[in-house]
């Protein structure tokens, strides 16, 4: 299934109207299948789904390890797409937490939890010792821009970045949900055998306390953003270790939680 798709139109400016060809992002409901459960189903862009559907086990709390995965497919049908998992036996349990049973719109990643205290869930602190130079973080939502193939194309698409210190965006995946393009990131670098805590993730959104959750759990300490946080995100961040850098553009950032991470002496610890 493609990513995005070519649709005429008419664009209709002060100077007249004309015919025109636009590529369009593609939005598919993705199913997330655990031993024959349906947890959730997704509205995501039909690429890299394997990277997100491991990345959603991961960062929802399903799976802790990529080992206790025994089997995977991706199964397209008429309307949409499974994404199946067979899990180990002692991962059972899990298939009943945090149960999603509607379709989450691409703007929102806690959709169809079942309890206010679902959508606050506790997550770890992070155990991670990365530290950034302040030239990595004001440097990093531009260069993301050089990995975002789909959204040059449709303009319609978020992207979540993997920075290494001294290195700089090595690792990215797209969607039109915010979220979903983080946990294709996430599932990436656990598939690819990186781990998420060797370095920071950076993001073309705001900072919305789903996407704390998720970093909490793939212990990643530094979340970049080109825009703002949310008062829930801080918070979150404040209470477990990590730090949020954001309105990083232009060559420039503010900093909101933990920020004895950034620094000009910083230096790489894992």
């Amino acid at each position: 299934m493609r990513a995005h798709i070519s649709t005429a139109g008419r664009a209709h400016r002060a100077e007249g109207t004309r015919a025109i060809h636009r590529a369009l992002p593609e939005e598919v409901p993705v199913a997330l299948v655990f031993n024959g459960t349906t947890q959730a189903v997704m509205m995501a862009t039909p690429a890299d789904l394997t990277d997100f559907a491991h990345g959603f086990a991961l960062t929802e709390g399903i799976v802790t390890d990529p080992a206790q995965i025994e089997e995977f497919e991706i199964v397209e049908h008429g309307r949409g797409i499974e994404a199946r998992f067979w899990l180990r036996a002692d991962r059972a349990e899990a298939l009943s937490t945090r149960r999603r049973n509607m379709a989450g719109p691409v703007g929102c990643g806690l959709c169809g939890i079942d309890s206010l205290e679902q959508a606050l869930r506790t997550v770890p602190p992070v155990t991670s010792d990365l530290q950034l130079p302040p030239k990595d973080v004001a440097q990093a939502t531009e260069c993301l821009r050089t990995h975002q193939q789909l959204h040059d194309l449709t303009h319609a698409t978020h992207a979540a970045g993997f920075v290494l210190p001294g290195t700089g965006v090595t690792l990215a995946r797209e969607d039109v949900g915010r979220h979903n393009a983080l946990d294709k990131l996430i599932g990436a670098l656990v598939r690819q055998g990186i781990d998420p805590a060797s370095g920071a993730a950076v993001m073309t959104s705001r900072l919305s306390v789903e996407l704390v959750q998720k970093c909490a759990l793939a212990n990643m300490s530094v979340l970049i953003a080109v825009s703002a946080p949310t008062g829930a995100a801080v918070r979150l961040a404040d209470t477990v270790g990590i730090t949020l850098a954001a309105f990083a553009r232009g060559g420039g950032f503010d900093l909101y939680s933990h920020p004895h991470r950034i620094s000009d002496e910083a230096t790489h610890v894992a």
